[in-house]
């Protein structure tokens, strides 16, 4: 009789991909006339927090998301609730939060 074994097989020595290298796919949306690329986060390359500008709630880390932008402003990205991206024409355009709400 072999030993028993204690680690998962397949994965467990592996890294796994960290925010600057992603294994998402991007995908291209047309919102508002204008073309987006969107991009889907899982919880476990989610590491920093974000400001969803939809709800204008917090997205913890480990939360999957959808990363948005414009097509050729990488530097415009967005970290939208993956509900509040669905639902996005459904809300008002201007959200505003309390006076005393942090400002991230």
């Amino acid at each position: 009789m072999s030993p028993r074994r204690n680690r998962p097989r397949g994965g467990a020595d592996r890294p796994r991909p960290g925010p600057e290298t992603s294994s998402a796919l991007e995908t291209t949306a047309t919102w508002r006339g204008e073309e987006w690329v969107l991009r889907q986060v899982s919880g476990h390359t989610a590491t920093k927090r974000y400001r969803c500008p939809g709800c204008d709630q917090e997205i913890p880390p480990g939360v999957p998301h959808v990363v948005a932008w414009p097509v050729g402003e990488a530097d415009d990205r967005r970290h939208w609730h993956r509900a509040c991206w669905n639902a996005r024409d459904n809300r008002s355009p201007r959200t505003q939060r309390p006076r005393d709400a942090p400002r991230y």
